[in-house]
């Protein structure tokens, strides 16, 4: 408890913050880089005018009401106030679009990574710049809103990524850290930029709109893990804490995407190496010895903090719908006048999944809150589908709502065991998915075929990640790269579990998605309800 004291009072801990799906998460890191408090904020997207969003009037407030509550828990155990800090880092949601003009005023809605109204423009882009483009990329919807001949397009001087805006209202830089980038516009690893013969290209695509602004222009500046990203102001400090306490001046690494975080908060940036974070949204990060041999629908490709390629398979949805069921069985424990918590109905969930059927006794959960452009689907149309026959028993329902959360990241997987012969030794896992027992991460090793292993702090993920990456940037040794530091400084000695698949579960997992793969066309087709 003094130890702790004493880094509060000397300025010694870091915080890491991460602007996530559901919560705004606050992490509190001890000298010796172990957490020491915590706050958070739950916040929800929203569906307006058909564009999923979220208001940056109310991530300002996340942020304040998430560092309230670790203050007050530092106050309360440490009897001590936080005035300075070590070091500063973060983290959010990567992706998306968020336009500015000269003023620093935004011109659009903030659009998040969840929108999929840009199959347009990201398919001429990955024609044109023979490079995969998703989606969810800044890039495609910069252009999609150019196609669409947008006004606003007109007056951009700035667009950023959620963290990179965050970041730059508390120290005034238009900088990035590269795995966030790399979300934006493809990126050279060598030139340590974006890919200059790539921005060539687009500028010349757009040549006759005669816009006031070139590409390069109106992006952050691309930094990589370890380079110092500037000092909180004394404006940015009150965006904070509200109380005033909190001093300017402190130093902030570069602001990360939270698949970079996962990455960091699992130990997963060596070449070979892999994790899965599973949340609201789901995905895998592969870190490749080499770059694919060709691109892949399925298959995007990101950087990690420090700079190596990797494959990213990304879904949209992933633990949404399980939630939206919890928080209707919640509802129902209370009409029926049962004490019991949100927590509690989750972990039910998850216990029951573990004894259902390897077929969920043909159910089958399409757990598309948003539109999934991994499977081809537009719009969000959450639907349980099952037989007359089918054995619908609550614990077949629950493992239906746990596969139906891993099933589209299946498909990307296969995509590089099968064609590009990746051996993937295992993947680290963090998130929601894999808090609750072990019915998680078995259901998912098995449907991957492939060993996943949990740590002792899965449940931290990226704000304790951004606040590694912080600690990397204000104590690093000369010379010392991330990849040393972590095994070095961080993750000697920490205590991992490991899951194998069951080999029966596998089988019957890749007869559960052959039924699965039809039933995506009744999913498509429910798109159709307005």
């Amino acid at each position: 408890m003094n130890h702790v004291k004493n880094d509060i009072e000397k300025g010694a801990c870091i915080l890491g913050m991460e602007l996530g799906s559901t919560r705004i998460k606050m992490v509190l890191l001890g000298s010796d880089h172990r957490p020491v408090a915590s706050g958070s904020y739950y916040w929800e997207n929203r569906l307006e005018g058909g564009i999923w969003t979220y208001s940056l009037e109310e991530a300002w407030q996340g942020i304040q009401e998430g560092y309230r509550s670790l203050r007050c828990e530092v106050e309360e155990k440490y009897q001590v106030k936080i005035r300075t800090l070590k070091a500063i880092g973060v983290s959010a949601m990567m992706h998306g679009y968020l336009p500015f003009d000269e003023n620093g005023v935004l011109l659009s809605r903030f659009c998040t990574w969840r929108n999929t109204n840009t199959a347009e423009a990201a398919e001429i882009l990955t024609r044109m710049l023979q490079f995969q483009i998703p989606l969810r990329w800044s890039i495609a919807h910069l252009y999609q809103n150019i196609l669409r001949d947008e006004n606003h397009v007109r007056q951009i001087r700035y667009i950023t990524t959620l963290a990179g805006y965050v970041h730059w209202k508390l120290t005034g830089e238009k900088v990035l850290g590269v795995n966030d980038a790399s979300g934006m516009f493809p990126v050279d690893t060598g030139a340590h930029d974006y890919d200059a013969e790539k921005i060539r290209i687009f500028d010349q695509m757009i040549k006759n709109k005669d816009y006031h602004w070139k590409l390069k222009e109106i992006l952050p500046k691309v930094l990589y893990a370890g380079e110092y990203a500037g000092q909180l102001t004394a404006q940015g400090a009150k965006l904070i804490d509200t109380s005033g306490a909190l001093q300017p001046g402190i130093p902030l690494c570069p602001p990360e995407g939270d698949a970079g975080t996962g990455m960091i908060a699992t130990n997963s940036i060596g070449i070979g190496q892999g994790n899965i974070s599973a949340g609201t949204s789901i995905f895998a990060m592969i870190v490749l010895e080499k770059v694919l041999s060709k691109g892949y629908r399925e298959v995007d490709m990101v950087v990690t903090p420090d700079g190596k390629n990797v494959a990213m398979i990304h879904c949209n949805n992933g633990s949404s719908d399980i939630d939206a069921w919890a928080k209707l069985l919640w509802e129902f424990t209370k009409t029926m006048k049962m004490d019991c918590a949100y927590e509690d109905v989750i972990g039910v969930i998850y216990s029951k999944a573990s004894e259902g059927s390897s077929d969920c006794g043909d159910i089958y959960n399409y757990n598309c809150l948003s539109g999934e452009p991994l499977s081809e689907i537009e719009t969000g149309r959450p639907m349980l589908v099952r037989k007359p026959e089918s054995i619908f028993s609550f614990e077949n329902f629950s493992r239906s709502l746990l596969y139906g959360a891993v099933a589209g990241l299946k498909t990307g997987i296969e995509s590089l065991t099968e064609n590009e012969k990746l051996e993937i030794r295992n993947l680290v896992g963090h998130g929601g998915f894999f808090k609750t027992g072990k019915a998680g991460q078995q259901i998912m090793a098995s449907a991957l075929n492939i060993p996943v292993v949990t740590q002792y702090n899965a449940d931290l993920g990226g704000p304790n990640g951004m606040a590694i990456l912080a600690a990397y940037m204000a104590e690093k040794d000369e010379g010392e790269s991330l990849e040393d530091f972590l095994a070095g400084k961080i993750y000697g000695g920490i205590s991992c579990e490991t899951v194998i698949p069951a080999t029966e579960e596998c089988r019957k997992f890749n007869q559960y998605m052959e039924n699965y793969k039809r039933g995506l066309e009744a999913e498509r087709a429910a798109a159709n309800i307005v």
